[in-house]
């Protein structure tokens, strides 16, 4: 079986490293002979300095899809059309708006570096903090609204894009139409129904809806409606969770 996991919130908790309690009961998984996948909102860049370096070859998605890697290796690279490019630049500066750009490697931000998903950004310093002229290839983008959120949503949901509107942390999570942690699982040639889905927050539904179990991490109103099962947001937790699921479906692959 497959177990795909989100990090942040799900086994990634306040921007550190993984645990001990979480790194270890995935080597269970593995151990287990279960295969780990990571699908994160994060780019591949900053996904890697919290994942224990012998999980660094495993199959990952960045970028709620925009990134897919396998054994190190980018296998696929998604970003914005240039017209879809450019009407968010414009869109940028019709309202002055702070953002956080990631291209193939690097990055724009001109945020608040008091804001918690600065404390996330290339944490190890592998990247360049470039300017948005030198943005190539548009990945994926996060815009920091301020009082014209509401003309800022609706302007966004004008255009050829994915939104996901976090509230409790002020930002909108732009992605390339069509593009989500399940496109990102097809090209790794992952099945429906045959994956397990730990996540926590709205751009985890995509994969949930197609996995054969889906565990919702804390009480996102959205996700928990659509998950098998839903455990506390705490590190043992999920971690009693993923040793659990990791039995009961090595079992199951024993039965056939």
């Amino acid at each position: 079986m497959k177990f795909v996991f989100d990090l942040d919130g799900t086994i990634c908790f306040k921007g550190q490293p993984l645990c001990t309690e979480i790194t270890d009961a995935l080597q269970y998984c593995r151990h287990m002979g279960h295969e780990v996948i990571f699908a994160s909102a994060r780019p591949i860049r900053d996904l890697l300095p919290v994942l224990p370096k012998e999980m660094h070859m495993n199959p990952m998605i960045g970028g709620n899809g925009a990134f897919v890697t396998n054994a190190g290796k980018n296998t696929y690279l998604t970003s914005f059309d240039n017209q879809t490019k450019e009407q968010i630049i414009q869109m940028i500066e019709d309202f002055h708006l702070t953002y956080l750009i990631d291209s193939e490697w690097n990055y724009s931000f001109t945020g608040n570096t008091e804001h918690p998903i600065y404390q996330n950004l290339d944490p190890e310093k592998l990247a360049k903090n470039i300017s948005i002229d030198e943005i190539k290839q548009m990945m994926k983008v996060v815009l920091f609204p301020n009082e014209h959120a509401l003309a800022i949503l609706a302007r966004l949901e004008s255009l050829e894009v994915l939104i996901y509107n976090h509230g409790q942390e002020n930002i909108l999570d732009i992605s390339p139409l069509g593009i989500d942690k399940w496109t990102g699982l097809q090209k790794l040639n992952v099945k429906k129904q045959e994956f397990i889905a730990f996540g926590n927050d709205a751009n985890d539904i995509p994969m949930f809806q197609f996995a054969k179990e889906a565990v919702c991490v804390g009480m996102h109103e959205e996700l928990k409606e659509i998950a098998s099962r839903v455990v506390e947001s705490d590190e043992q937790a999920v971690a009693n969770k993923i040793i659990e699921l990791s039995k009961v479906h090595a079992n199951q692959l024993e039965l056939y």
